[in-house]
């Protein structure tokens, strides 16, 4: 026996129940009648000529519908004989090349088969000015030579800063549409000023080039569109900042103020940009953030498939498995930091061998006297938190919260032979 393995053969795992959190559910039900009348406004329609060459930019992970709006926007624009075209609008996601964000669009099922349209896929941009700061402002090369731009995202908050426009249509046409360079230099200064070079540099490329308008969702706590705007330049910024609001008001959460140890199964680019998110686990990669429950110790286990081994926000847990470390392909994991300029998300958290032995590494570690009450909370991913499981300490917690409903009795932890839950 090791000596981890001596240190932590006595801490006990606390039994577990499911519990369900309770949010509210509102979706659109048809997401593609809901744009077809946004679309269909005069003063939208007004806008399209036949004969336009139309970049329609679109690239967000996890958004919901995305396939389904942007097939609507594509036939909408057809309708009116533009020629629309798809750019991928992702800063320096896919590795940063132009394949590796065809393929990202791949994977989000985003193909010229799937919405009838071309893809034009290149990392090349041109230099459109500079904020009064110095800080210069790319937008893609190929979408500068449309006749117009259109931008399909949802609304939503940042995971590493605050600010009346944070995650959503601004931040796709300033640091989206800028590509590599792009976002590159909107991270420059860092996130303790994305608040305000995120609309700064929105408002400077909205001014320079024909943002045509905007397609806005907003999603509820099960990532399910709950409203949809089409959005005109002009109202663009007003509008994201009261959508910010309906975003957060909607934000799924853990029903807890304090946490002892946080357990989650999987992390990944497909769940989060930071692998896992932040506004779920109070766990923020800047200081500029914040919100969320107090958790003394958190505990990755394992990748998505989807993630292709990016490991970024492993480093904001506590510990982590050796199975995990195998999986994580570095040079994309790295390349998140170097980009963002935070780089303490992809530094490898305290490595155990096995599940159980990072459970107890953090339960032994989360500075409470009696391990036995351990306030434990394990959750799939940060997307995934309609039904948790918590342990035996916060049971009488669940029965009389309000938005908290226990959903079994009382079970053990399962590990198999080499230590992993089943």
């Amino acid at each position: 026996m090791g000596i981890l393995q001596e240190l932590l053969k006595d801490i006990p795992i606390p039994k577990l129940i499911k519990v369900e959190q309770k949010f509210d559910s509102f979706q659109i039900d048809n997401t593609s009648d809901a744009l077809q009348m946004e679309l269909n406004k005069e003063d939208i329609k007004a806008i399209i000529q036949p004969g336009m060459e139309i970049a329609v930019a679109v690239g967000s992970r996890g958004l919901d519908r995305v396939v389904e709006m942007t097939k609507v926007t594509i036939q909408f624009l057809q309708s009116l004989g533009a020629k629309p075209f798809i750019v991928p609008c992702m800063g320096s996601h896919g590795g940063a090349t132009a394949e590796g964000q065809k393929a990202v669009l791949a994977h989000l099922g985003i193909t010229e088969e799937s919405v009838n349209a071309e893809i034009r896929s290149s990392m090349d941009v041109i230099k459109l000015g500079e904020l009064s700061n110095g800080l210069p402002v790319y937008i893609d090369k190929m979408a500068s030579e449309a006749d117009g731009i259109i931008v399909i995202n949802r609304v939503k908050p940042h995971t590493a800063f605050r600010g009346s426009i944070e995650s959503g249509i601004m931040k796709m046409i300033s640091i989206g549409l800028g590509k590599q360079k792009g976002a590159e230099a909107c991270h420059q200064l860092g996130f303790k000023h994305m608040a305000e070079h995120v609309p700064a540099m929105a408002r400077l490329i909205m001014d320079k080039m024909p943002i045509l308008f905007a397609v806005a969702s907003v999603e509820n706590a099960f990532d399910k569109v709950a409203k949809i705007e089409v959005l005109k330049p002009e109202n663009i910024e007003s509008r994201e900042i009261e959508l910010l609001k309906l975003a957060k008001q909607l934000l799924p959460k853990l029903h807890f103020d304090k946490i002892d140890v946080l357990v989650i199964d999987k992390i990944g680019k497909n769940i989060s940009g930071d692998g896992m998110d932040p506004n779920i686990t109070g766990r923020y990669p800047t200081p500029y953030a914040y919100g969320g429950p107090d958790v003394a110790k958190m505990v990755v286990l394992d990748l998505t498939d989807e993630t292709e081994g990016n490991a970024n926000g492993v480093g904001t847990a506590d510990f982590t498995t050796q199975r995990l470390v195998d999986k994580m392909d570095r040079e994309a994991t790295y390349a998140n930091g170097l980009t963002s300029t935070v780089v303490g998300p992809t530094h490898i958290s305290t490595t155990l061998p096995n599940d159980q032995l990072a459970i107890q590494a953090a339960i032994k570690t989360c500075n409470i006297l009696d391990f036995t009450k351990v306030k434990l909370v394990r959750i799939k991913n940060t997307l995934e938190i309609g039904e948790i499981e918590v342990s035996e300490a916060l049971l009488e917690y669940v029965k009389e919260h309000e938005h908290l409903k226990q959903a079994s009795d009382l079970y053990e932890f399962r590990f198999d032979e080499q230590g992993n839950l089943f």
